[in-house]
């Protein structure tokens, strides 16, 4: 099928980049991002089917749809399993349990600035860096009360922090999840990735260092409570890890396979913690398993679906072959992932790397990483080019804006 000229293709990649504007302005618009993408992803494959039923190509363009289909149900299950197990640890007061010991301590805002930005570095391998950031986000914010200069500059390590700490796992990241499931790079060869994303940590967070005055926040003595099964629930989520690992490394499974197992064992402890609910204590809240499956970020899931299968549009039409042909034949592998890493700081890195993917260009393992890394640490350049940066300007009260990041 010639679409690369066709008035099909032409109205497609402009209805794409119209759909993507509207991602861009959604603090300024309030149009939530999944909305424009769904409907763009809907109409161009209706229009690229309308051409296929003309020319008698329905059966390629229902394969290649298939294959769209099949990429972001594997991207989603695994996603769901992960928000899953982390709303249920947030309800479980794991992580508020972290930010009580933290408040408990009578700590420097120096010493905070480090504490948070190593947390947020070592957690988004585990945690992702959307979580990461919420997390230490609520943290900074209760310790650093009154401060609005130490709430800034942390938020800005922070952020910088659970990106680098994403670029060198798996379930850091968006990306790096897209490129393990993808099986260019093994799940122990991400970790070469990990004195370059410390680099990308510490420099930035150095530099900030001498920006923070030498000052000591009050203390607050704030008793908080893991409640019942918490400390199990996070058992639960490292074997998940570790199921998902093993079934693909092992067992040539997908990773989604072995989340989807992890979230059985979740489901078979959620099942004896409801049990042991105790209803004549007015504290404790009943356990409910799909209440947690309900609280996943659907808005992005959707988002993913949306932006997968319009850009898998975009390159059964043949425009991501048009771009790859530019970027890593004319410009050669390292600028052009280098140029990845840019552009995601202006457009999100899950495009770009989705699209980068699509393309598949012959590269070398290490370039591979490369454009991992630069994927993952390039959203760093700008308070809107990564989902952690995104959801501090929304939770940060005004203290942290895209003026103070930059």
């Amino acid at each position: 099928m010639e679409l690369l000229n066709h008035p099909v293709g032409i109205a497609s990649l402009i209805l794409f980049l119209i759909a993507y504007g509207f991602v861009m302005t959604e603090e300024v618009t309030k149009l939530r991002k999944s909305k424009p993408v769904l409907l763009a992803a809907g109409v161009i494959w209706a229009m690229i089917a309308g051409v296929g039923a003309k020319n008698g190509n329905s059966d390629h363009v229902e394969e290649a749809i298939m294959h769209a289909f099949s990429e972001f149900s594997q991207l989603m299950l695994f996603l769901l399993v992960a928000m899953t197990f982390i709303n249920a640890m947030i309800e479980r007061n794991v992580f508020e349990k972290l930010r009580s010991r933290l408040l408990a301590q009578d700590y420097s805002y120096k010493t905070l600035f480090w504490i948070t930005g190593f947390l947020a570095f070592f957690l988004s391998p585990i945690a992702d860096n959307l979580t990461t950031a919420l997390v230490m986000g609520a943290v900074v914010l209760a310790v650093g009360a009154g401060n609005a200069r130490f709430i800034s500059i942390a938020f800005v390590n922070i952020v910088v922090a659970a990106n680098a700490g994403g670029a060198f796992s798996p379930f850091g990241d968006i990306t790096t999840l897209m490129v393990w499931q993808k099986g260019l790079v093994d799940f122990q060869q991400f970790f070469s990735l990990f004195l370059p994303s410390l680099v990308n940590f510490l420099i930035p967070a150095g530099i900030m260092h001498f920006a923070i005055k030498n000052e000591k926040p009050e203390a607050i003595d704030e008793q908080v409570d893991i409640k019942r099964g918490g400390v199990l629930i996070t058992f639960m989520f490292l074997l998940t890890i570790a199921t998902a690992v093993s079934f693909h490394n092992f067992l040539h499974l997908p990773p989604a396979m072995g989340m989807m197992t992890g979230l059985g064992y979740l489901m078979i402890v959620s099942y004896f913690v409801k049990r042991g609910h105790n209803p004549n204590d007015p504290i404790s809240e009943r356990f409910d398993i799909f209440r947690k499956v309900s609280r996943a970020e659907w808005d992005t899931l959707l988002f993913f679906f949306g932006v997968i299968v319009s850009v898998g549009g975009l390159g059964f039409m043949g425009y991501l072959a048009l771009v790859s042909e530019a970027m890593y034949v004319q410009l050669g592998a390292t600028y052009a992932n280098v140029l990845v890493g840019i552009l995601s700081a202006i457009v999100d890195n899950i495009p770009v790397m989705f699209a980068v993917l699509t393309m598949t260009p012959d590269m070398s393992l290490g370039q591979w990483l490369l454009v991992t890394l630069t994927a993952g640490v390039g959203g760093s350049l700008l308070s809107i080019g990564s989902a952690a940066g995104v959801a501090l300007m929304g939770q940060s009260k005004g203290y942290y804006t895209f003026v103070s990041h930059l």
